[in-house]
Formats: C-alpha cells, structure tokens, sequence
C-alpha cells in the first residue's frame, strides 16, 4: 500500500476509511478533491496531509492557470491565498499541514517577477521535496528512536495507540518507523495496539501495517490498556504527534493522554515520536493548541452501524493534550529531547535547528 503518490500532475490518495477491507485510492486533479480527502480522513496523520496539502496547492496553481489565460503571478497569489486557508482549516490540529502551506507560500512570494509556467513548475519541485524530506525524516527519526531504545539490550513488548505508521506518512511511520527498525534487529517481542476509538485507526491501520511486515502485534481495546501494562510486562510506549508546544505538551490522538496517565503509574517511559515539522514554539503551552471536534455520528455509529440513539447528545474532540510531565522523550530526526520542557526545547533547537 502506497499513501500517497503524485503521478502524471495528479494526486493520488489512498482511501483509508476504506481499509482493511478494500484497497482504493482516489485521483484528485483539484485542490477541493485534496481538502476533502484530508477533512474525511481519507489521508490522515501529521506528515501526511502536510504533503498531501502541497500537492493541492500545485493542483489549485495548475487549473488557475488552465482557465485563465491573462494570468499574473500577482493575481495567481490573489487566488492561492484563499484555496491555501480553506487547506489549512481541514484540520485545524495538525501543524504540519500549516508548515508545508507556508512553505509553500513563501515559495510563491519569492517568485513575483518569474512567468507562469515557472512559477508551477517551482511549486512542483518544493511539493515533491516536501515528499522526499518526509520519507527521510521518517527513516533518521526511526534510527534514532531505535537506538535508544535497543540499549536494553532484549527484546521489547510497546504500547501504540492510534496509527503513526506509513499511512500516516510518506515514509515508514513515526512511532512504527521506530517499531520497524526495533524489529530488523530482532528487539521486538510483542506490540499492543490500542484500537483507536472512535474511528479505529489502531484496529484497521495500526495492525494491518504491522501484520504485513509480520512483526508481532496483539490488538486491544482501549480500555484494556491499563491492564495490559499491568500484566503484560509493557516495556515502553510509542505515539506520535499532531502538534508540540514550546514546554513540550503534545496533541495527538484522542485517548493518548489517558494512555500517558496509565503509563505513568505503572512506570512506563512514554515516547512520542515527530518530526521538527510537528513543533509549533509560537504556543507556550497545550492549553492553547486549537482541538478540532468532529462530526458526532462518528461516535453515534461504528462504520455505519448505529451504536447509540441518534439523538443522543456527544462531544467528539479529535484529540488531547499530553502534559510534557508525562513524556520521557521526544524523537525526532535530529535527536532526543529527553524530559522535554521550555528549557530542553530551547537548548535543543539552538543545537540542531
């Protein structure tokens, strides 16, 4: 299975509320075909639909210009603006998306004297490097997260919740980038994968990646993650994220603060695993990290199959914060930041960044 992939000035998807069950992919050959796509979760994950947006904006600059002929790069900015916020809203969490479309912006400014054709030829190019620096993000993070934790020096049973595999990036994962790499060197026993309520990411994603590679992997309810840890002798705990601020608190998916809070207890190190691209240092806590909130049939209704009265009143935020408390490490590409705080942060960014 392949994410995303561009091919012939075309984006395409994989589908993945399609999956396991059926393998799709979709052709998107218009921006609002990309935002959909992100809004519904037909691609998902941080890195992901930061690429995925890119290429919308390539996609937006290209039908521009086909419908107008008299087109200057002022008046192509007039129109991109717009098309990039409606991307940016899609999913207000995750800002990598806002990363990607500002690096595309600024890539537009820059051009305001360069003819049409080249200025969406330029956009290509910065769309597809975001493409690749993803797929080597993902391996450097895996590399270092790996080496981390082999220095135990046995195999390990890990936590995951959600999906931070290869269907939430260009590349082999976040979090399952790390498991990947554990497991070439043989220092995987068991992975328990939460299931992922309300949209099962964990049960349909998570599992399938990790069944593919035939690494070891046990699906469990959400709700039986305590006792997991309890009894099954949890080594550690592998995320990924949506957003970290400048102490360190982390969005990700719904559920992940629960699973920090039971790691805590039993002394379990919890690590999240994400790219520089995922910092967002202009907010100085979790507190202010917008939380988007969904539609609420998804908790109504498990894959179309009513659950609950359809009346019944629902609060369905996408995701939770992670206090920085509860983190041991953060992975990234380049390095470890261990304990993560203002402090650590800092240091960490002044070093490498």
């Amino acid at each position: 299975m392949e994410t995303l992939r561009w091919q012939n000035d075309q984006l395409i998807l994989l589908d993945q509320t399609k999956l396991p069950s059926r393998e799709v992919y979709i052709c998107c050959t218009r921006w609002q075909d990309v935002c959909r796509a992100i809004s519904i979760l037909s691609v998902r994950g941080a890195p992901a639909i930061g690429v995925a947006a890119a290429y919308g904006v390539v996609l937006a600059a290209q039908n521009i210009a086909a419908r107008q002929k008299d087109l200057t790069v002022a008046k192509l900015w007039e129109q991109l603006i717009p098309i990039c916020n409606a991307l940016d809203a899609s999913r207000p969490t995750a800002v990598n998306l806002h990363w990607a479309l500002d690096r595309m912006l600024k890539k537009g400014r820059s051009l305001e004297k360069a003819a049409i054709p080249d200025v969406i030829s330029a956009l290509k190019a910065l769309a597809v490097q975001i493409h690749t620096e993803d797929i080597e993000v993902n391996t450097a993070m895996a590399e270092c997260g790996a080496a981390a934790l082999a220095k135990k020096g046995t195999p390990l049973t890990i936590l995951t919740h959600c999906n931070a595999g290869a269907l939430a990036t260009a590349g082999i994962g976040t979090a399952l980038g790390v498991i990947r790499a554990l497991h070439k060197h043989h220092l995987i026993r068991m992975v328990y994968a939460d299931e992922t309520r309300p949209l099962l990411q964990g049960a349909r994603l998570t599992v399938t990646e990790l069944m593919d590679d035939h690494i070891p992997v046990t699906l469990i309810s959400d709700n039986m993650a305590a006792w997991v840890m309890k009894t099954k002798k949890v080594d550690a705990v592998l995320v990924g994220a949506d957003r970290i601020t400048h102490n360190g608190d982390t969005a990700n998916k719904i559920g992940t603060y629960g699973v920090s809070i039971l790691a805590k207890e039993h002394g379990i190190p919890f690590y999240v695993v994400a790219p520089v691209s995922t910092f967002d240092i202009s907010l100085a806590t979790g507190d202010q990290i917008p939380i988007e909130e969904r539609n609420h049939d998804e908790v109504r209704f498990l894959q179309g199959v009513p659950t609950a009265l359809s009346d019944a009143p629902v609060f369905n935020p996408a995701f939770d914060v992670t206090p920085h408390e509860n983190i041991q490490a953060i992975i990234t590409e380049k390095g470890l930041i261990m304990h993560p705080d203002d402090t650590h942060i800092d240091l960490f960014f002044h070093q490498f960044i």
